[in-house]
């Protein structure tokens, strides 16, 4: 299959320190990156008893410019890779990571890097990869969610629950009628949702009331999403929030999961297209994170809006690059917990 607007990796790009050429207990991840053609079914065989992963970036920020935010996250692919090639591997052999290259946007056309983005999602998928997708605007959203159902759909699975976990300072809710943006998404998702008579199923984790209007909140409430405010994550919310993020997730057949940087503090995430003062801490992120991770519903991830021309020592790449890292340990740990369930 062909795709526009696709490029490989180099081979050349994924290098780093080396500490033992032949000790996997002293790897790193550039030293187990394999880099695939998802336009080649040759390229797409891999070893059925583990967990196969598969890196694409989405080099667009086309929809943070129409949403007249700071573009500079169509680079953004590109620093997470550097910071996540120096990332100890602590999974042994039990897990494969592959990067399948990038979608990128041409004379500013969002839909078709868009529409590519949910061919590719679905191909990477159908070959029984687990995607993370690299950002990239948070428009990745769309190609991505459309790429989930494209393949469900392909196998016949027409009435599923999809659930979408956004961690996100921004409801992303707007109208689109002028077209998509970068805060539209979920928007242009609730339509579609409606017009093919599917469950629109939406949770926004750490939304600030000073980055949403009174309309977006009751746009929400009119679509039956749920939402957590950043303010109410404090601890003696933490039980609660927990049950609901779980009530939420048991509603629904699969997660996909979502987070735009600028859900974060800027002082954990200067490097977004619209800084957080008051965001969320990095570390509370992960333990939810984690624990949605653990239920096991998680079909695909994606992290958008690292925006390198504005990061301090590249630390929000490197933020996005942590997040992955525990996203694939506890993906492994999962795995693990499966295979052992079989044979006990």
């Amino acid at each position: 299959m062909k795709l526009k607007n696709y490029n490989v990796t180099d081979n050349k790009f994924w290098t780093g320190r080396i500490d033992d050429p032949n000790d996997i207990d002293s790897f790193r991840m550039h030293q187990i990156i394999q880099i695939i053609d998802i336009t080649k079914p040759e390229s797409l065989k891999l070893e059925p008893s583990i967990l196969n992963i598969c890196i694409i970036g989405f080099c667009c920020d086309e929809g943070v410019r129409r949403n007249l935010g700071r573009t500079g996250a169509k680079q953004g692919p590109e620093y997470i890779r550097k910071a996540f090639a120096n990332l100890p591997v602590t999974f042994g052999k039990n897990t494969a990571i592959y990067d399948a290259g990038d979608i990128i946007c041409i004379e500013n056309n969002l839909e078709e890097a868009q529409s590519q983005l949910t061919i590719a999602i679905k191909i990477i998928l159908e070959n029984n990869f687990f995607p993370i997708v690299l950002g990239g605007g948070h428009e990745v959203a769309f190609g991505h969610y459309n790429g989930i159902i494209s393949h469900f759909e392909n196998n016949k699975n027409k009435n599923l629950t999809l659930g979408i976990i956004n961690f996100d300072a921004h409801l992303d809710l707007r109208p689109h009628k002028d077209g998509g943006s970068s805060g539209t998404m979920f928007s242009q998702i609730a339509d579609i949702c409606s017009d093919q008579k599917r469950q629109f199923s939406y949770m926004c984790l750490g939304a600030q009331l000073c980055a949403n209007t009174t309309s977006l909140f009751k746009k929400a409430d009119l679509l039956h999403a749920k939402y957590i405010l950043a303010k109410d994550f404090i601890e003696p919310n933490y039980k609660n929030i927990l049950a609901d993020i779980h009530s939420f997730i048991d509603k629904n057949e699969y997660i996909y999961l979502t987070i735009c940087s600028d859900v974060f503090n800027s002082s954990f995430a200067p490097g977004v297209s619209a800084i957080q003062p008051l965001g969320m801490n990095a570390e509370l992120v992960l333990i939810f994170l984690k624990e949605i991770l653990k239920t096991n519903k998680v079909v695909s991830f994606d992290i958008a809006e690292v925006s390198p021309r504005f990061d301090q020592d590249n630390s929000t790449a490197k933020l996005a690059a942590v997040i992955i890292f525990a996203l694939i340990n506890v993906l492994n740990e999962n795995y693990n917990n499966q295979c052992d369930s079989v044979f006990t």
